[in-house]
């Protein structure tokens, strides 16, 4: 394969919904290329685009594939994401990567929650969009109705650049609105005719074509001096115009197509070649740490960034990479300016799906892949040696708004599960794993519901491992409410030397303006931030030698095992000032393991006669919805405890803003998609503990009870 240098190069990433046919148009444009000679589908599970075993069985894409077609010279490089909002880590890692976004359009459904998820993403990349409404053949299809969601969702700044003829189950037909010709295409692909336009359609089009040169000249001031003394554009002057106001997120233009019978893709690539951004442009700028501009020159000291990594059967991990500067060779030696260790790019590949031809050398602009890295993962920067510090922008994955407990069925695989689970996260970081030490649990965050079943769908299939999702435990805080009193003896005789130990202690609620006892001194005060949250101050205030000094830590020590496991639900307490004002000790048998559990049963007894109470975390929740989808979404959250703050607008959406018990919270992402149809969002974050309702407290207690009753 020749090497394509940066002006030869596009970049574009499919994006959309799950039956708006991505995988069916990758698969057109890799035909009408020639890099295949047989068009795949999606029912025959022969595509390009989709042969992971996931996506074969599920016949929908999982992971965003890598493809390129070549039209007149030009490599245009092809990431077609998964159209599932699950798997917006896939969208986000393609758009972080290209000039110009296709968002495909299924023509009988329109736009649906998963094509309003597509055009978020590509707002916050700030990635140039053209639509393509696809499946124009099918009988139901409505060009005309989908044009008008689209201008109804997404703004005036959408424009035609092609409309169909005669779409339905005839369709073959395209008015071209910047060539202003009528485009007949032979079904199945080929030679395209280029006829004049019909006199029945010339007034639509001329009047449209008027619009799109409005919309074009508005791309510059020059070719707007030039339409006031024209009162037109040439058609390189519209190609500029066009690619121009992309770049500036300041025209969408929409094109008509059907993908399965190559109807209008060969005319989209004539596009994608001739009118939209190129890598070595503004739209292909990425910044550094220093705050260096990559713009994809050859001339630049070499830079590429490692945009997605996966793990391949026989090849094991491939590393996904976009070139930002100069030019990655064969055997090339670059820094990992995250780690600072050397990286040998040992073999480069270009790709088709799972076909892959061995090149050595890939240009500024271009992406390829590369396998066997030691140490470089998703959103590194690979780099020159003469330019260890160019850390180039990372993709900022959504938090995760799924949260459950994952156990194995069998305990011998657990640590196979961990590990597994790892590498999950290498491939996807918006799937986070990791052995909660405070909940006692594994916790798996993820993206929703689909998500999770993903991860359960790869245990079964691919693993062989039996895994459980279960509610997490939540992690509660214990504390104290009013002052109280204990004191314990341990004593302890075996044969040879005892142990023992007496303590007393006085506890209270610790504030920073908190009254001290008055009926002891203290002596010594020590002041602990605790690592989960709030304090624990501890007092020393023995006299007379009663306590040796030399056991005071070992109080503490023991205070501290069960403030770690407090004795109400066995959450962390925090919040609590300690004064040990008495005790006794035996001239033989007192030692550290006396004192330590001595404290810790005082503390215990002491804290259950304080007024103890539960602390929950409370959440501040931000949940987008339609609105006319409100008040399902409102009764739902009174139910869940919510204390509703306020609400905003945000276009045809409404933001509502609550507090929100972390308890109430399961399974609320699967929720909210029933009651908005999928188009509901939210996102949460933490804002503080208070206190649970007395009838919540005692159900915990109950249930805590219980489970302590079951594991003795």
């Amino acid at each position: 394969m020749k090497v394509y240098q940066s002006n030869e190069i596009k970049n574009v990433a499919l994006i959309g919904g799950a039956k708006s046919g991505k995988t069916t148009l990758a698969e057109a444009m890799l035909f009408e290329g020639k890099v295949i000679n047989r068009k795949g589908s999606v029912d025959d599970k022969n595509t390009v685009s989709d042969y992971r075993d996931i996506e074969l069985a599920k016949q929908n894409s999982v992971q965003t594939t890598l493809m390129y077609t070549e039209v007149n010279g030009t490599k245009i490089n092809i990431l077609d994401t998964p159209g599932f909002s699950d798997y917006v880590g896939e969208t986000l890692s393609a758009l972080s990567v290209v000039e110009t976004a296709i968002l495909v359009i299924n023509a009988t459904v329109g736009v649906d929650a998963t094509t309003e998820n597509a055009w978020q993403q590509a707002e916050k990349t700030n990635t140039p969009v053209f639509f393509a409404i696809n499946q124009l053949d099918h009988e139901k299809a409505n060009f005309d109705q989908i044009f008008a969601q689209l201008r109804d969702y997404f703004g005036e700044k959408v424009a035609i650049a092609q409309y169909p003829v005669n779409s339905g189950a005839g369709f073959d037909s395209i008015i071209d609105l910047i060539l202003m010709k009528l485009l007949k295409f032979p079904k199945g692909g080929g030679i395209v005719e280029i006829l004049d336009i019909p006199a029945a359609e010339k007034s639509k089009a001329d009047k449209l074509h008027l619009s799109l040169i409005e919309n074009a000249a508005e791309g510059s001031e020059e070719l707007m001096e030039k339409y006031f003394e024209n009162d037109t554009l040439s058609i390189e002057d519209m190609r500029t115009g066009i690619r121009l106001g992309m770049r500036a997120r300041s025209i969408f233009p929409v094109f008509a197509i059907a993908a399965k019978q190559s109807i209008g893709v060969s005319r989209l690539l004539e596009f994608i070649q001739k009118s939209c951004p190129a890598p070595n442009g503004p739209a292909g700028e990425k910044k550094s740490k220093t705050g260096k501009v990559f713009s994809s020159n050859p001339q630049d000291s070499t830079a590429l960034f490692i945009f997605k990594t996966s793990l391949e059967p026989h090849l094991g991990e491939v590393s996904f990479f976009r070139v930002y500067g100069g030019n990655v060779e064969e055997g090339m030696d670059l820094i990992n300016t995250r780690k600072g260790n050397k990286e040998r790019v040992s073999q480069l590949f270009v790709v088709a799906g799972k076909n892959r031809e061995k090149v050595s050398k890939i240009c500024a602009g271009d992406i390829a892949t590369t396998i066997k890295l030691k140490d470089t993962q998703t959103n590194d920067t690979l780099s020159s040696l003469k330019a260890p510090d160019e850390i180039l922008e990372p993709i900022i994955f959504p938090e995760p708004v799924a949260i459950m407990a994952v156990k194995a069925a069998n305990s011998t695989d657990e640590e196979k599960m961990g590990a597994i689970l790892h590498d999950m996260h290498k491939t996807d970081p918006t799937i986070h794993a990791g052995l909660s030490r405070e909940l006692r649990q594994m916790i798996v965050k993820t993206q929703g519901e689909l998500h999770l079943n993903t991860i359960k769908w790869y245990f079964d299939n691919q693993h062989k491992i039996d895994i459980e999702f279960y509610a997490p435990r939540i992690p509660y805080r214990e504390t104290i409410t009013k002052s109280a009193r204990a004191d314990y003896r341990h004593k302890k005789q075996s044969g040879g030397s005892g142990q023992f130990g007496e303590v007393h202690m006085h506890i209270q609620p610790y504030s920073e303006n908190m009254t001290h006892p008055t009926d002891f001194p203290v002596r010594g005060k020590e002041d602990h931030e605790l690592t989960w949250g709030g304090k624990l101050v501890f007092h020393n205030c023995i006299v007379g030698g009663a306590i040796d000094a030399r056991f005071m830590p070992a109080i503490l020590k023991g205070m501290m095992e069960k403030m770690e496991q407090g004795p109400l639900t066995g959450s962390y307490a925090r919040d609590i000032a300690v004064y040990v004002y008495d005790g006794k000790m035996h001239p033989v048998d007192s030692n550290e393991i006396s004192f330590r559990l001595a404290g810790r049963q005082a503390f215990s007894t002491a804290f259950k006669n304080a007024g103890p109470k539960i602390m929950e975390p409370v959440y501040d929740l931000v949940t987008r919805v339609p609105e006319e989808m409100m008040g399902g979404v409102m009764t739902d959250l009174q139910g869940r405890r919510a204390i509703i703050m306020g609400m905003d607008s945000d276009g045809k959406y409404q933001l509502i803003r609550a507090k929100v018990p972390l308890a109430e919270m399961h399974k609320y992402s699967t929720t909210l998609s029933s009651i908005t149809s999928g188009r509901g969002s939210f996102s949460m974050k933490f804002d503080t503990y208070s206190q649970v309702p007395s009838d919540v407290q005692d159900k915990l207690l109950k249930a805590y009870e219980e489970e302590q009753n079951e594991e003795d």
